[in-house]
């Protein structure tokens, strides 16, 4: 072997940037060709493992690994090419430029495929509008509460746009979506249907708080005019039937909005008119719609509810009275007398209070006896003659004795202290009132002609009545009535038989 060959610095470093190129040509101009082949290979390989370049990029230590191959293949060239025994094909100062051009390929490859990428990620981030968009698509298609998760799915995926990514090509048409955004949610309103608009319009109230909708003119006040004429015609629709609270929640939210103010005199308007209903067929549906317009109106917020109070209760009333009325003449007399009872109880002052009472003694008689309830009793007593009526009792508790006829009434008999309680109707019937060693409590009545109809029952209403006593009450005759108990398998039971003598 002849001595070794002179180093030469120039085709040295010729055939290390040549293999920093990637492609392993400083090898093949030292004619290495299974080292060129692995740079060839290790380039290829990276190729096919990052192309076409997509959202996740090529992993850091695949580029690392790569890059420190390619740092040695130019190491490993240059200490080759330094002393090579072998002259190049082309001069050395033609390789060394080669080798300069050559590495601007990764340098380029790398802008490019970042190009790629970036152009991935902005598909990618397309895509996820395109997701939001479809399930406003989709909420949009049923109702509110059906779709409100898909809404906030939706919101959710613009918000992350514009917040992680603000410079792509999808966080700059999220203003666009947010406005059909708005219309979607919204529909409802745009269609009529108030009450149905009210959660989705309150929903668009909140969500300026979730993301900036600034970009948009006019977007975060678009619900707010909607959502107080949606408040006013859904509480106004409701009220008196489903409450009404809308109104309040109207006053509450927007007390400055010209819908807030008509409330005061809407409520009036339909308190007058629903009034003016009363002298129909049917008057206590209306009653129970104005006690719960009265109960709207009462929780209605600052001064308008004492403003509405007085108009509210005298409907109320109004309507209590006639209902009851009502209920008599349609032979419902239990509830006539419950609900004329209430009425006197609550509305004592009222005029009509002492005729409540009245009717309602008639109704808790008809309701044993309903040939009672033929009518209502008369507002007046006839004129004539009227005959004593001497009612005894011989009851061992305090009674109550209503009566109704051409004069209705009631009154209280104290038990009789000396009196007991008889075994059988029969026994009774033959002593009863009869004893002249007994003082009887007794009570007196001045009754016109006519018949009635006596019940008796316990003071205190423990127990009921066993029956009503009808009794004909004619010109020229004395009248007793006699009341005891009969102890009928250990309990005391109510007995109102009478008897009648002549002058």
């Amino acid at each position: 072997m002849g001595p070794p060959p002179e180093a030469d610095a120039g085709r040295a470093v010729g055939a290390g940037l040549l293999n920093l190129s990637g492609l392993g040509l400083g090898y093949v101009l030292l004619r290495q060709w299974p080292l060129a082949g692995v740079c060839l290979a290790a380039t290829a390989g990276l190729l096919v493992y990052a192309l076409p370049a997509d959202v996740d990029g090529v992993s850091g230590w695949v580029v690392l690994g790569y890059l420190a191959l390619l740092v040695l293949a130019g190491l490993d060239g240059a200490r080759r090419g330094l002393r090579a025994r072998r002259p190049l094909p082309v001069k050395p100062y033609v390789a060394l430029a080669l080798g300069v051009v050559l590495l601007a390929l990764p340098a380029t490859g790398t802008v490019l495929y970042r190009g790629a990428q970036e152009e991935a990620v902005q598909d990618m981030l397309l895509g996820r509008l395109a997701e939001a968009d479809a399930r406003v698509a989709k909420a949009a298609a049923g109702s509110f509460a059906q779709g409100k998760g898909e809404y906030e799915a939706a919101l959710a995926a613009y918000g992350r746009l514009v917040d992680d990514h603000p410079h792509s090509r999808a966080a700059e048409l999220v203003p666009r979506r947010l406005s059909a955004y708005y219309r979607a949610v919204g529909a409802p309103y745009e269609k009529g249907e108030r009450c149905t608009a009210v959660e989705p319009l309150k929903h668009l109230r909140t969500v300026p708080g979730r993301i900036d909708v600034g970009a948009v003119d006019g977007l975060a006040a678009w619900p707010d005019a909607r959502l107080a004429t949606a408040l006013y015609d859904c509480g106004m629709q409701g009220l008196g039937t489903s409450g009404g609270g809308e109104l309040g929640e109207l006053m509450a939210t927007f007390p400055e909005s010209p819908q807030a103010g008509r409330v005061e005199s809407g409520v009036r308007a339909r308190i007058a008119d629903r009034r003016k209903s009363l002298g129909g067929q049917d008057p206590c549906p209306v009653s129970a719609e104005l006690e719960r317009i009265r109960t709207t109106a009462s929780g209605l917020p600052g001064t308008t509810a004492t403003s509405l109070r007085g108009d509210a209760d005298s409907a109320v009333e109004a309507g209590t009275w006639e209902c009851g009325l009502d209920q008599f003449e349609d032979k419902d007399f239990a509830r006539a007398r419950t609900t004329l009872t209430g009425f006197a109880d609550t509305y004592g002052s009222s005029p009509n209070a002492g005729r409540a009472r009245t009717v309602a003694i008639a109704a808790e008689i008809a309701a044993a006896r309903p040939a009672a309830g033929a009518g209502l009793p008369p507002e007046r007593a006839p004129g004539g003659a009227r005959m004593p009526y001497v009612v005894s009792n011989d009851s061992t508790r305090p009674t109550v004795i209503l009566y109704t006829g051409p004069v209705t009434g009631s009154f209280t008999m104290p038990r009789c202290a000396d009196c007991t309680s008889y075994s059988t109707r029969a026994a009774a019937q033959g002593s009863a009132c009869k004893d002249g060693r007994k003082s009887y409590p007794k009570h007196r009545l001045s009754l016109p002609a006519g018949t009635y109809y006596f019940l008796a029952k316990p003071e205190g209403g423990q127990g009921e009545s066993e029956g009503v006593l009808e009794s004909s009450v004619r010109p020229g005759y004395r009248y007793t009535h006699c009341t005891y108990r009969v102890n009928r398998f250990g309990i005391d039971l109510p007995s109102p038989p009478g008897t009648r003598t002549g002058y």
